[in-house]
Order: C-alpha cells, then sequence, then structure tokens
C-alpha cells in the first residue's frame, strides 16, 4: 500500500537520525489513531533477548466517510524487525506499490510478528513476545494494513536482555556503560565545582557575580549528571526510572538556562569589562531564557512520549529549532564585544590592555563556535552511522566536548589578581598599539 511505503521510509529516516533507544518499560496509549505504522521502541538486544508487548482497552472504529465497508482485525497487529531488514522491507513495499500489488508489512518475511488484534479476548486484552535469535537492534511496530481504521488501546511494552539466567538488563546493548560514565562524570564536575569555590574564596577581593553565576552553572551540571546516573542505573535493573527522571529534566532545565546566560554575559564582558548589560544584551537574554524553557519541554516530551506519539517528530522539530536560534543568539553579544574592543583600541590610549581582551573574546568566540558545532551537528552525524553496540560512545564524547569548554572558560575568565587580560603594564601600550595597527579587522 501507498501509505505503508510512505510510513515505512520516513520511519528508516527517523531511526537513523533520531535516538529512541530508552530500554524503559513503558505504557503508551494510543486514542483514534489511523497510522498505518506506529514505530513504538527501539532497543539493542543480545542473543537470547526478549521483547514483550501487551494491550488493554483495544477498539476499532470506521470513519463515517470511509469506503471500508468491514474491519478485519487479521490485518492489524505488533511485530519486531531488525532495523538491518528495515531497507528490505521497505523494498518491498515500494516493488508491491510498482506493480500495484498489495503489500501489509505484518506478512513480510523480514519480520518477527508478535500478535495481531484477532488474538485479543472478549476483554480488550492481549500479549506477545519474541525470543531474539541474534544480536541487533530491533523496532517494535504496529501496522495496520486498512487504511483509515482508527484504533484505540493502551500498549506496554518490554524489552530486556538476560543475564545471569533469570536476571534482566533494561538498557540497551549500547548503553549498558552509561551508569558508570554518568557517575565518574558527576563527581568530576562535583570536584570542579569544589576547585571554583576555592579559588572564588581564596581571591573573594577580585571575585565578581559573573563567578557566582559560573559556580551555579557547574552545580547544576554536575546534578543534572547524578541524576543521569541514578535514572540509567534504575532503569538498567528495574525498567523504571523511579523519579530520577524528574529530576533529571528539572535540573536539566536550569543547567540549560545558565549555560546559555553565561555564554551570552561572558559575551558581553558583564562584571569583566563593564557592570551593567546594555538594552540589546538584555534583549538577547529576555529571548534566550524564554527559549531555554520552550527546548526544555521539548526534551522531555520527546523523552517521555516516546515515538508512538503523534507529534514525537513534531516536538523534535521543535527542539532543534530552538537551539539551533539559541546557539545563533548567543554569538552577537561576543561579535558586539570584539567590534567595541578594537574600536575602543583606537581611541583611549590603552592598546596593550584592549589587544589582549581582542585576544580572548576572538579565542572565546572559536571554542563557542566549536563546541555548539561539535555537540549540535558532529555528534548527531557521528551517531547516525555509529554502530548500535557503542551509543554510548556518543555521551562520552558530549562529556569530553563539554568539560574541554568549562575548563577554558573557567580558567580564562577566573578571579585572580592582576589578571593578564585585564590589568597590563604601561611599558606594553606602545609595543601593542603597533601590533593592533598592523592587524588585520577579525571578520565574523
Amino acid at each position: 500500500m501507498a501509505a505503508s511505503s510512505v510510513f515505512l521510509a520516513a520511519l528508516l529516516v527517523a531511526l537513523q537520525l533520531l535516538h529512541v533507544a530508552h530500554g524503559e518499560i513503558k505504557t503508551t496509549p494510543i486514542a483514534s489513531d489511523s497510522r498505518p505504522v506506529i514505530l513504538f521502541e527501539e532497543f539493542g538486544f543480545k542473543p537470547g533477548g526478549v521483547a514483550e508487548v501487551s494491550v488493554s482497552g483495544v477498539s476499532w472504529s470506521v470513519p463515517e466517510r470511509s469506503q471500508l465497508q468491514a474491519v478485519d482485525p487479521g490485518l492489524m497487529g505488533f511485530m519486531l524487525i531488525s532495523n538491518t531488514l528495515f531497507f528490505k522491507i521497505t523494498n518491498e513495499s515500494e516493488y508491491a506499490e510498482e506493480t500495484g500489488a498489495a503489500f501489509c508489512p505484518l506478512t513480510s518475511e523480514y519480520v518477527m510478528p508478535l500478535f495481531r488484534l484477532k488474538d485479543v479476548g472478549p476483554d480488550g486484552k492481549g500479549r506477545g513476545s519474541v525470543t531474539i535469535p541474534a544480536a541487533d537492534q530491533y523496532t517494535v511496530l504496529f501496522s495496520s494494513c486498512q487504511d483509515g481504521v482508527e484504533v484505540t488501546m493502551d500498549v506496554r511494552t518490554e524489552m530486556y536482555n538476560l543475564v545471569g539466567g533469570n536476571g534482566r538488563d533494561y538498557l540497551p546493548v549500547g548503553l549498558l556503560p552509561l551508569p558508570g560514565i554518568f557517575a565518574v562524570a558527576s563527581a568530576v564536575y562535583f570536584a570542579f565545582l569544589a576547585a571554583w569555590v576555592f579559588v572564588c574564596v581564596r581571591q573573594r577581593a577580585t571575585a565578581e557575580r559573573i563567578h557566582a553565576v559560573m559556580g551555579a552553572l557547574l552545580l547544576f551540571k554536575a546534578l543534572k549528571l547524578a541524576c543521569a546516573a541514578e535514572d540509567s542505573c534504575y532503569v538498567e535493573r528495574t525498567g523504571t526510572a523511579h523519579g530520577w527522571d524528574v529530576a533529571f529534566y528539572v535540573f536539566g532545565f536550569f543547567k540549560g538556562i545558565l549555560l546559555f546566560t553565561v555564554i551570552v554575559l561572558i559575551g558581553t564582558g558583564w562584571s569583566f569589562l563593564k557592570p551593567y548589560l546594555q538594552e540589546r544584551e538584555r534583549n538577547v537574554l529576555m529571548i534566550i531564557i524564554p527559549l531555554q524553557v520552550i527546548e526544555n519541554i521539548a526534551s522531555a516530551m520527546i523523552g517521555e512520549t516516546g515515538p508512538a506519539g503523534r507529534d514525537w517528530l513534531a516536538w523534535n522539530q521543535i527542539f532543534l529549532l530552538v537551539d539551533v536560534v539559541c546557539c545563533c543568539a548567543v554569538f552577537f553579544p561576543i561579535i558586539w564585544s570584539i567590534r567595541n574592543l578594537r574600536e575602543a583600541s583606537k581611541t583611549d590610549g590603552k592598546a596593550a590592555r584592549n589587544l589582549k581582551k581582542l585576544t580572548l573574546f576572538k579565542q572565546f568566540y572559536l571554542v563557542v563556535v566549536g563546541y555548539l558545532y561539535f555537540t549540535r551537528i558532529a555528534v548527531s552525524a557521528f551517531a547516525a552511522v555509529l554502530s548500535y553496540r557503542y551509543q554510548w560512545v556518543v555521551n562520552v564524547s558530549v562529556e569530553m566536548a563539554s568539560l574541554a569548554f568549562y575548563v577554558f572558560v573557567f580558567y580564562n575568565f577566573q578571579p585572580v589578581e592582576r589578571n593578564p587580560y585585564l590589568y597590563v603594564a604601561d611599558e606594553e601600550e606602545e609595543a601593542a598599539g603597533g601590533q593592533l595597527e598592523l592587524e588585520g579587522t577579525f571578520e565574523i
């Protein structure tokens, strides 16, 4: 069927570009849904792993304007597909469309059937399970091969690998190292925070308000990672996060706002170059903070609703759009500071001081560009081609890049006496003035 072909192709793209493997036990409500294909969960299995799907409250209806005379529940059901075979099913669908033949994914030789709605009991409940024969990443799908039929049901998905005979491991193969990775990263940031507090206390005479904001950023970053470690640990053992996901989103919300706020405040030179913000700089903050609220709401919706939700792809698009806007917005204050410093160097007679400030802000601009590009674009491209067994490498890459970014920013903007970027001896002015004259304009 044409609809099935389009949806299968769209889902294949979604599987390649979007990360949907969680491993949690989930109950997803489906209400009057007529989509021909619904993606529920994706999971990396070992041989002998188990995928279970159960439904309750199953019912279906045909819209008034539909040409369908009767509903055949045998043409609706759940199946498991190996991601390496997804393209073969898509080829089957496209071939059937070209030849004018009917195609139903449930009948493909490349799928592992769980159960069909004709097997649902009179009480509206049904259940099916499959034992995985070979290691791979698999996807649970619901397929309806009757156009226009609206299905209502509550779907519970449970996928796990067996460990030690009777033990269950609810994290996909590629995410098994995550609890340890997040725990180590959290410990590193707590140590980072302790060192930062020590430096600020020791140099309290030169500490500014921005340093307190930077310390808060470290705190919420460490707390977010600690919650991520507990979340993944509980999911691994029990299949549910036991509330740690809520704490993760809360701390992630404050961490996201503080990260962009710190970048903007440093980019404007607040506390370092001036004690106030100009109107246009305040406007940037007033744009970024609400956008960060929207971005964190979208992130929570993506993580909690799962790909089975009708609006899941829309929330992904909102998340990406808002993130791109925030990343672009933070560049403006840095660019303004660079231009202001260059103009000031020609008029205030402090060439050496302005040269060092200018050098620092150029470096800061380039580091921000590199950090945002790597964590937003390069990592996504890397994840799309990475084997499902090594999905944890993406998390390690992001955390290492983040740590390097934090170290650069905190080291260069730490409170110290006679800061080399803010204090310059008089004898350096003449040499620096000549260098500024020779240096070309820094183009953005």
